[in-house]
């Protein structure tokens, strides 16, 4: 297949100057380590599971099943989508092109905004980790964590300012050493609570279905609490423009990265459930896993979890920040923002002044946040905010596949079950769960979920004129080895129309339509 890529001359430009990304610099494999550091295991759980069993209890696995089946659906969009459009914007441009640009526009905002809002919500835990493994006594000294979260932040910016191939090799030093701690620590996990006692209650099935999540209202604050769990996979298709034939391997690791967090949330979820009491979960929220890992392997567990989850919160860090920097760039190169974004570091290759730009804005936030609380309310309502705009931007995907694939949906069953079905189911429950938790919402969690993706109306009017092509692109067209519709070099003719053509060898062939 012919790359497909969605790269725009801004309007007001005849410059002969090109802002390329580094081709190539991410393999397939790379590209999954990516999904899962981007998902974030090791921090997504001890930074969430107390909110999650604090809103759903003993249905907090309910809670990641569920919406772990619909964010697949999501996942396949975003695997088709990007067979159709190699684009480093991934929904920014994708919508744009399936739905509408403005609706383009908004998709990439809120990833903009939910990644740095996350720059607070992520660093804070990288700097609590790193403290409490040195000296536990400061776990509530906001301004210290601050500080040590912020130069973990440095140094994240630093790896992706110098090269994809330094962020590649740095993601695969942090996510595999994380991911098999987790294993290892699953197993175990699940053996202690097949074998002794413990302070939680027996397993029991009914955790996977809906008996625990009927309460009002209790469900989809769970989900949205879920989405934030698995939020981040995408991460590979911002860097498809970057990953070898990224125009498969990018969605397709996003599909895997999802399957194997999935099973690491599951897992550890119910693992607390079963060696936790309620009081114990909700006394060390932001510590969970490291009490979890003590019960787990008196003595040397917690230390070797708290290792595990600041490894991950620093890897998702840097995943976040390939998001949103790349997310940036393509609006730089489409003039929906200013061009300065859209340059890339001559030697590099990497978004210059967008790096720049979030580590100066997320600086400040991290000094902002000392006034905004305790690390658990700062986690809460940055948890709540960005499921609302993940669910936003996800809901459009999902729709934004469903439409540009709707002329092949029907040709077999595959292709309507893993590109129209399981995606709009996906978008369905993405946007139930957005319209149906606004009114059961904090103000603040309203205002920083949907306040700040109304905000993006202002760069979109004021970026308008410049940016005319992006607001008239062309439509997604359909890959061609997922169409059926014949090749115009096959030959359609009939056997009995060559039979009565002269000798090719004698005469000049004249086709059917010239007949």
């Amino acid at each position: 297949m012919t790359r497909i890529g969605s790269p725009v001359a801004p309007d007001d430009q005849s410059t002969p100057e090109r802002h390329d990304l580094q081709a190539g610099g991410v393999s397939a494999a790379g590209s999954i380590v990516m999904a899962v550091a981007g998902s974030a295991p090791a921090y997504s759980i001890a930074a969430t599971t107390a909110t999650l069993v604090g809103v759903a209890g003993l249905g907090a696995p309910a809670a990641l099943l569920w919406c772990g089946i619909p964010m697949l659906g999501i996942a396949w969009a975003f695997l088709y989508l990007g067979r159709a459009d190699v684009n480093a914007g991934a929904a920014y441009s994708w919508v744009a092109r399936a739905l509408h640009p403005a609706l383009g526009f908004l998709s990439g905002w809120a990833l903009v905004i939910s990644a740095t809002i996350f720059m607070v919500a992520g660093a804070l835990p990288a700097g609590a980790m790193t403290v409490s493994l040195f000296d536990p006594s400061q776990a509530d000294n906001v301004p210290l964590i601050t500080s040590v979260g912020a130069v973990w932040f440095v140094i994240m910016a630093a790896c992706v300012y110098f090269g994809v191939h330094v962020t590649a090799r740095a993601q695969w030093i942090m996510s595999v050493i994380e991911v098999s701690i987790l294993v290892v620590f699953a197993g175990l996990a699940l053996f202690r609570a097949a074998t002794t006692e413990h302070d939680g209650p027996d397993f029991s099935w009914e955790w996977l279905g809906f008996t625990h999540l009927a309460g009002p209202g209790v469900f989809v604050a769970a989900a949205l609490i879920a989405a934030f769990y698995y939020w981040g996979w995408d991460v590979s298709s911002n860097l498809n423009e970057e990953t070898k034939d990224g125009h498969k391997s990018a969605g397709s690791a996003g599909l895997i990265g999802v399957g194997i967090v999935f099973v690491l949330f599951e897992v550890f979820t119910i693992a607390t459930l079963i060696m936790l009491s309620q009081e114990q979960i909700e006394a060390n929220s932001a510590n969970i896993l490291s009490v979890l890992g003590d019960i787990i392997w008196p003595g040397l567990g917690g230390k070797i979890l708290i290792i595990a989850v600041a490894l991950s919160t620093i890897a998702t860090l840097e995943t976040t920040l390939i998001q949103v920097t790349r997310t940036l760039f393509a609006m730089g190169r489409d003039h929906t923002l200013p061009k300065a974004f859209g340059r890339v570091h001559p030697r590099w290759k990497t978004p210059t002044f967008a790096t720049l730009v979030i580590l100066g804005v997320s600086l400040v936030l991290f000094v902002g946040s000392n006034f905004l609380g305790s690390v658990a309310d700062i986690m809460s309502n940055a948890i709540s905010s960005i499921g609302l705009q993940i669910a936003f931007y996800y809901t459009l995907a999902g729709v934004a596949v469903v439409v540009a694939y709707r002329r092949v949906l029907f040709q077999s069953v595959g292709k309507f079950l893993l590109i129209g079905l399981w995606p709009a189911a996906g978008a369905v429950f993405m946007a139930w769960a957005f319209i149906v938790s606004i009114p059961q919402n904090d103000p603040i969690v309203n205002g920083l979920g949907v306040g700040l993706i109304v905000l993006g109306v202002v760069p979109l009017a004021l970026f308008y004129r410049k940016a005319k092509v992006y607001y008239s692109r062309r439509p997604l067209e359909v890959p061609p080895e997922l169409d059926k519709k014949a090749p115009a070099d096959i030959d359609l003719r009939s056997p009995e129309q060559v039979e009565t053509l002269p000798d090719p060898n004698t005469s000049v062939i004249k086709t059917v339509d010239e007949k």
